[in-house]
């Protein structure tokens, strides 16, 4: 009975630890969700890691929050620091990624339609090369501790 309560004990520590959540400093207006959602400090939260890739994302300096379904998806080493991932097309930003310190396992958000549409014309440039790199960017910023 002991040892079960030990058991218990334990795996309720790693889930919750797990799903700590993260906040993040964002400097600039993005998408995510097909929400636009303004500047400001967020809080992340994946409230059932390895079960549900639901994830929360809720502004702590304005009213903005929602709900979004992510993918997982893995890199090849454990991640030094979590982060955030966006797309910077010009001047839109769109949230592509969420990377949690210590795991291999990433969330993927799918592309709103807005940044599918920019896609679409910056595909159809004919100088692609040097036209289409200028234009896009990945930034990252870093998630720290509640």
């Amino acid at each position: 009975m002991l040892m079960l309560l030990v058991a218990l004990a334990f795996v309720t520590a790693v889930v919750s630890a797990q799903a700590q959540p993260s906040m993040a400093n964002v400097p600039f207006e993005f998408v995510a969700a097909n929400k636009s959602m303004p500047s400001g400090r967020y809080l992340i939260t994946n409230n059932n890691p390895g079960t549900s890739d639901l994830v929360k994302i809720a502004s702590r300096t304005n009213n903005a929050s929602l709900f979004t379904l992510t993918t997982r998806m893995q890199s090849s080493a454990a991640q030094e620091k979590g982060k955030l991932v966006f797309h910077r097309y010009g001047n839109r930003y769109f949230l592509a990624e969420i990377w949690t310190a210590g795991q291999r396992d990433g969330l993927k958000l799918r592309k709103s339609r807005e940044e599918k549409s920019i896609e679409r014309e910056l595909a159809s440039v004919t100088s692609k090369t040097e036209v289409a790199q200028s234009r896009y960017e990945r930034v990252e910023i870093q998630l720290g501790q509640q």
